[in-house]
């Protein structure tokens, strides 16, 4: 039996040619070099653009004798436009070999930007993997503010230390803190030695007098927060309160550090109550062997001291897992979202652990002259690198929330603290995210707040 034919088609047989219908093919976008340098206002050559980093597996092997190293960076990334070539952020040490997908990439570099040339352009949107072999000593680095990072020598190993832009000096990455990835780090050292890093332990295997450490971090983590620490330690994980946790001591601080770990459990859980769901798969520290560094930071699930801390110290480090490592700030402009919120937690400790009160803690520091430091720039805009772990940035960052808190009460102060914690985990943010966010919960206009004492300069009228 046969079918009619439907009338377009036999139209078709009855006209000398049916033309078929035109569709526009769209050309696709031009390939180009990324950006050295995302445009952060006060690190404008941090970072890289062109691209967002998934995952950075790192190899190292260390040589206690002379300090080097001899390491591979396989970077998994995904491109937001097509790219002729990219830039990675490193610091002195020697490219031996580098690949994208595989094959063979041309390598150039221009102070700390190396800069890759794929075999074939990489279109947008598209996953790709580099990875560079490289070897050398790893070096330290002098901040704006005449502090050391990078990496840094200690008596019997070193500790690497990344804020701002540190962790450039032993791997190759896009280091701004817009630009977060998940990480597995293996090291290798002579059998006895221990190499302490971000996450979990994962896997630990001794051949040939060598041992490695594999370490795994499942959330995104942004670059300054990677930390490596290789020497005499010990894992403790035997105080672990609601999160599992491991403190690495290292022998020289055992005694001083006793208490450590239950620290770790009693400020984990107390930050788990009044700041939200703890962000991380498991807390601890890493106490070094000595005051040869002049300051702690908050490396990611696992913060850094140089000699065993204080009570107070380890709650500031431990709140910074909240905020700074789980909310990280978008520019380094926004640093006190970091410094300001870790500095009011102490407040908030000591106010509910036997200690003066937020209030009375803001008013000693209120009463401060205007001539201080304290006031010298407004938190929310500090004037350059050198300021951006300044005074105002911890202290007066402080003293906002402290005015928010007064202006708000409690109870909204609180629903603050977690909701900013909850709609910005793993994620980045700016000033005006929060601001809009207090406005939003407090259900009117906190501009006047927000002006006086985030970005006036001088020392705001407390009416």
């Amino acid at each position: 039996m046969r079918r009619r034919l439907p009338l377009c088609a036999l139209l078709c047989l009855l006209l000398p040619a049916c033309a078929p219908a035109r569709t526009t093919v769209r050309p696709a976008d031009p390939a180009t070099a990324g950006a050295k340098g995302v445009g952060d206002p006060l690190f404008p050559t941090m970072g890289n653009g062109g691209y967002q980093v998934e995952h950075y597996g790192l190899s190292l092997s260390y040589e206690p004798a002379d300090g080097s190293i001899t390491a591979t960076a396989e970077i998994s990334a995904r491109t937001d436009r097509a790219l002729s070539s990219f830039s990675l952020d490193f610091h002195g040490l020697q490219v031996d070999r580098a690949t994208v997908d595989g094959a063979p990439a041309t390598v150039a570099r221009t102070g700390d930007a190396l800069r890759l040339t794929p075999a074939q352009d990489l279109a947008s949107d598209a996953a790709f993997t580099t990875t560079i072999a490289y070897h050398g000593v790893p070096e330290a680095l002098t901040d704006p503010d005449g502090s050391q990072e990078g990496w840094l020598k200690t008596p019997d190993g070193a500790v690497a230390l990344g804020e701002p832009n540190g962790s450039m000096t032993w791997f190759p990455g896009n280091h701004h803190p817009s630009d977060k990835a998940a990480y597995d780090l293996t090291v290798s050292v002579p059998e006895g030695v221990t190499a302490v890093s971000n996450g979990e332990l994962s896997k630990q295997e001794t051949a040939n007098g060598r041992t490695s450490f594999t370490w795994h971090t499942a959330e995104p983590m942004a670059s300054y927060l990677a930390t490596v620490a290789i020497g005499s330690f010990t894992l403790d994980r035997t105080a672990a309160g609601t999160v599992p946790q491991t403190v690495a001591i290292h022998t020289a601080q055992a005694k001083r550090a006793a208490d450590v770990p239950a620290w770790v459990a009693s400020a984990t859980d107390w930050g788990t109550r009044l700041f939200g769901p703890y962000p991380f798969s498991s807390t601890g520290a890493t106490i070094g062997s000595g005051p040869s560094i002049d300051y702690a930071l908050e490396t990611q699930t696992r913060p850094y001291f140089n000699h065993a801390p204080d009570q107070i110290s380890l709650v500031h480090e431990i709140a910074h897992q909240w905020f700074g490592d789980s909310v990280t700030p978008g520019s380094w402009q926004d640093m006190w979202l970091n410094e300001g919120f870790a500095t009011y937690a102490e407040w908030l400790w000591q106010e509910q652990h036997g200690g003066p009160t937020a209030a009375d803690t803001f008013a000693e520091y209120y009463a401060l002259p205007k001539t201080d430091d304290l006031w010298a720039f407004p938190p929310a805009n500090p004037p350059s690198a050198e300021d951006v772990s300044g005074d105002p940035v911890y202290y007066r960052g402080a003293m906002t929330l402290h005015k928010l808190r007064e202006a708000v009460g409690d109870t909204t102060f609180s629903s603050i603290l977690q909701t900013w914690t909850t709609a910005h985990r793993h994620a980045n943010a700016r000033t005006t995210d929060f601001t809009d966010l207090c406005t939003k919960l407090a259900g009117k206009d906190l501009t006047p707040l927000f002006q006086k004492w985030l970005y006036t300069t001088g020392k705001p009228a407390t009416s």
